[in-house]
């Protein structure tokens, strides 16, 4: 394909379209068709230099800080508004950049507009607290602040909905952004900026620089003016990022991988619960943080679910995602593609067996694309790596287990605490279930449902802080105490504390 027909994207940086200041740009790929469909600038430590210089004059004077409250929550109430008109337009945006299904992408980007609406709610609804100090002769009062330049670095699985999972609080607290997306998914958010532009947030509010992670991340994670970081990635990228904000205090929030257990017990509705199993790891092509890659099954249904579960899973139709009929759709990216390659042979040579799938897929309707059979794997041990490593791929680890505790010990038993799912028709037990496992949403006769009304965020290596629901606001802001001497009486000994 000739770069003359792709289609080219400009970053967004201090409310004008600008190439990046060394001139490159690069492809961007159809994960349904491996050909690149757009070119993207691409960035460098100038361009992040421009962007924080921009987002921090915009933090500290003109329109923005001069804005009340209930005026920025005007401004996000109309972004919502914007995006209610171009949900569709972006969700084939984002099917194209990253592969998911477009009735997936649908229903995410028709939510969107939620966030924005439900922090426009709040931005007028930050208040401090009048302290009754045990202080005679002084009044203390608290109030909230918001930090100053936000970092937000996107993942490439679901672009739109995780950046609105930080943009729409951090701008509702007052705050300014750089938003730099996935190098294998920048065209949505760039597509987004046009609506922030319409919606007139005034310039260096909002600013993308697009890139690759050492060029782009690097600079905007060491940048002094930058004030906190809200990532969304690998636990293995998040641990660098944190050890580069600890140098300069930084404020971090992480949503990192996970390895989620989806756990059946023999009283469950096992037609729901398999269901949910596939919904767990198939939907999106198991490309999600919150994936039920590990299936608990308890060892007296165990036969029994396994051949429901391979007999529904055999049924997914593969192909192209802007298909309405499609239901599992291609890995977003070829280095991607290759990690879940890889992590199917290291399950053989571990002694698991694939029951369904277990390598590429070649259908025909699959064409060119990065495509992986849905795939199941028994006779898993939960030491194996299979089950210990985050795969982000359509490959199902199966795990039997005999009791509650040992159920309980085996979903704890992992690194990573971002979900878990329990199935089961005990009430006692489901609650058991969701005080004793280690993660930070826990499901019962469901799976992957989330809300902006909702905290979301993870136990352990599954990251830092949490999105989502109302008290999440004060993840972009900071307290300040302030005491007033009332008394007029004459001051006493300054030696001492008062």
């Amino acid at each position: 394909m000739a770069s003359e027909s792709l289609q080219t994207y400009q970053m967004y940086i201090d409310g004008a379209w600008v190439e990046a200041a060394g001139g490159e740009t690069f492809e961007s790929f159809n994960p349904f068709t491996a050909k690149p469909w757009a070119l993207i600038p691409r960035g460098g430590a100038e361009d992040v230099e421009r962007a924080v210089a921009a987002a921090h004059r915009a933090a500290t004077s003109g329109d923005w800080p001069a804005m009340t409250a209930s005026q920025r929550g005007h401004m996000l109430r109309k972004l919502g508004d914007l995006v209610v008109d171009a949900a569709d337009d972006l969700a084939k945006t984002e099917v194209r950049d990253n592969g998911k299904l477009l009735a997936e992408m649908n229903g995410q980007t028709r939510y969107l507009p939620q966030w924005y609406y439900y922090y426009a709610g709040l931005a007028d609804k930050i208040e401090g607290s009048v302290i009754p100090i045990d202080k005679p002769g002084h009044f203390n009062y608290t109030k909230w602040e918001p930090l100053g330049v936000v970092a937000c670095i996107i993942p490439w699985n679901s672009p739109l909905l995780l950046m609105a999972w930080k943009l729409a609080p951090l701008l509702a607290a007052g705050n300014t952004a750089v938003i730099k997306p996935s190098e294998f998914t920048s065209a949505s958010a760039l597509e987004f900026m046009k609506l922030v532009e319409q919606a007139g947030f005034p310039p260096g509010v909002v600013n993308v620089v697009t890139g690759f992670g050492p060029e782009v991340g690097g600079p905007l994670v060491e940048h002094p003016k930058v004030a906190k970081i809200a990532f969304t990635g690998s636990d293995r990228t998040g641990k660098l990022i944190y050890q580069q904000a600890a140098k300069d205090l930084k404020k971090v929030s992480m949503e990192l991988g996970g390895k989620s257990p989806n756990i059946v017990f023999a009283d469950a509705h096992i037609e729901n619960a398999v269901k949910g199993a596939v919904s767990g790891i198939f939907a999106a092509t198991g490309q999600t943080c919150i994936a039920g890659s590990r299936l608990l099954v308890q060892e007296s249904i165990h036969n029994e679910f396994v051949d429901k579960l391979v007999s529904l899973g055999a049924q997914a139709r593969m192909g192209n995602p802007m298909s309405l009929e499609t239901q599992v759709g291609p890995v977003t990216n070829i280095p991607q593609y290759e990690k879940v390659l890889g992590y199917i042979d290291i399950a053989k040579g571990e002694g698991a067996e694939a029951v369904l799938g277990g390598g590429r897929a070649e259908r025909p309707e699959c064409g060119d694309g990065w495509f992986v059979e849905p795939t199941i794997f028994t006779g898993v041990r939960n030491d194996m790596r299979i089950a210990q490593e985050e795969v982000f791929g359509p490959v199902l680890s199966v795990i039997p287990f005999k009791d509650d505790e040992e159920a309980i010990a085996i979903g704890n038993d992992v690194l990573f605490g971002l979900a878990a799912g329990v199935w089961t028709q005990n009430i006692g037990r489901a609650i058991t279930m969701a005080d004793k496992l280690q993660a930070g949403t826990i499901w019962v006769n469901t799976y992957r449902a989330v809300s902006y009304l909702s905290p979301f965020g993870g136990y352990k290596h599954s990251g830092l802080g949490r999105e989502n629901g109302q008290q999440m606001i004060k993840e972009y802001l900071q307290q300040k105490s302030v005491w007033i001497e009332t008394s007029n009486a004459e001051a006493p000994n300054p030696f001492v504390m008062r």
